[in-house]
């Protein structure tokens, strides 16, 4: 079945097209036309036509598709003085999903000339099954080791489930529809249902954590003669959890853009508060000449140190080889230091109550959800991607993951809203 017969139009066109449709999670979200409805409609639309698409429609549905959702990366190059890189990135990243979704059809093409070329035309099940396998396996790639596309992400705002094998219902329905050339067969998507929803808290319903929402700009926060103000801020509104008897505060990534352990004096402040309250806050931390993106936990007159797991690629550690990775650290991030992780997850106990530890894009990452933990605490910094569609993906990977899992998150965060989401039926 070709494409043709649902678009008379060019592949480039078709592909826009497509990758249209399964962004309507996600653009849904960020304007606020966020309906179940439209979001099923719009995901199943995506998956129907993309399957009965040739190869070059998949390519340059691959292509919109990661410009659509992945863009936004492109919008911290102003924040390293490049302007002139974000053309670069955008078409990068496009052509990276560009690549893949090509390979998947192309590699569909390839198995029906070599096995099916002596059939009937009608043998149409085989190829499809395999672009169908290829959607997928597709999440199991992680190009420079981001962890991000997941097909599934199309319906976490819908009546679907997010499971593997709920988008597998929904891909041999599809199938089997197109290959039957009988809609009827449609009626299996309704296997793929799952009552799990999300719910978004932007306070705590216990009265009891205060998450904490700033407002600093990278230019600001990274700013040396702001740090005395920071710091007041800080103290300041952690002072005015205690007064509300609050049992936990938690303050976003990198409140403290310094190295807290090498300042006893703030980290005597922030012990002494720490007996009537538990203070989760973002900060470095040195490490015996090691520079580490960390969580501190002040709690009872003491302190621990959580380090962060999982880098984020080129903006604190260079996934390329060590030589390529110095040289692009001196010429496009001014020389900077790569940040080192932890080998594991690390699990807080406060108040009697786990807590599994993330920092910003970990959270983002199947490996933070290894054990299924009930709670997370997750702090970020989204200057970075301030404007984009950034902190509203990020909430949708959450929320993915919320429904996945079942975890618990408390959200700290900086230039966008803070935010508690739980799984309910």
């Amino acid at each position: 079945m070709k494409i043709s017969k649902h678009f008379t139009t060019s592949p480039l066109t078709a592909g826009l097209s497509i990758a249209l449709l399964g962004s309507v999670w996600l653009y849904g979200a960020w304007s606020g036309l966020d309906f179940r409805f439209l979001t099923t409609v719009a995901g199943l639309l995506f998956f129907y036509f993309l399957l009965a698409s040739d190869h070059k429609v998949w390519f340059w549905s691959g292509v919109f598709t990661g410009m659509l959702w992945f863009g936004w990366i492109a919008v911290s190059f102003v924040y390293y003085h490049m302007i002139w890189a974000i053309p670069f990135v955008l078409i990068g990243i496009g052509l990276v999903y560009g690549g893949i979704f090509w390979l998947i059809a192309k590699g569909a093409l390839s198995v029906e000339h070599l096995v099916l070329k002596n059939l009937p035309a009608t043998c149409y099940l085989l190829p499809a099954t395999l672009k169908a396998a290829g959607l997928l396996g597709v999440s199991y790639l992680h190009p420079l080791t981001f962890d991000w596309f997941k097909p599934e992400l199309v319906f976490v705002h819908s009546y679907l489930g997010v499971g593997k094998w709920q988008l597998a219902i929904v891909l041999a329905a599809i199938v089997l529809a197109q290959w039957r050339r009988n809609l009827l067969y449609l009626g299996l998507i309704v296997l793929a249902y799952s009552p799990v929803h999300t719910r978004l808290f932007l306070d705590d319903p216990t009265h009891t954590i205060r998450l904490v929402a700033t407002n600093t700009t990278i230019a600001d926060k990274w700013n040396p003669d702001k740090s005395p103000e920071h710091i007041r801020e800080a103290l300041d509104v952690i002072d005015q959890a205690i007064l509300e008897h609050k049992k936990i505060i938690i303050l976003p990534e990198s409140v403290f853009p310094f190295f807290l352990n090498r300042h006893p004096d703030l980290v005597g402040e922030l012990i002494r508060r720490s007996r009537k309250i538990s203070i989760i806050i973002g900060a470095l931390y040195y490490d015996e000449g090691v520079h580490r993106n960390a969580t501190y936990l002040f709690q009872n007159g003491r302190y621990a140190v959580a380090n962060k797991v999982l880098l984020v690629p080129f903006g604190e550690a260079n996934p390329l080889p060590a030589w390529a990775g110095k040289w692009v650290n001196k010429v496009f991030f001014d020389g900077s230091v790569d940040y080192i992780a932890s080998s594991d997850p690390t699990d807080w106990k406060i108040n009697g109550t786990t807590y599994r530890n993330a920092i910003c894009y970990e959270a983002t990452s199947e490996r933070l959800y290894e054990g299924h933990p009930n709670n997370m605490i997750v702090i970020s910094n989204n200057g970075w991607f301030v404007p984009s569609v950034e902190p509203v993906f990020q909430r949708l990977l959450l929320e993915y993951y919320v429904r996945k899992y079942g975890t618990t998150i408390y959200h700290a965060t900086n230039m966008s809203p803070s935010y508690i989401i739980k799984a309910t039926p």
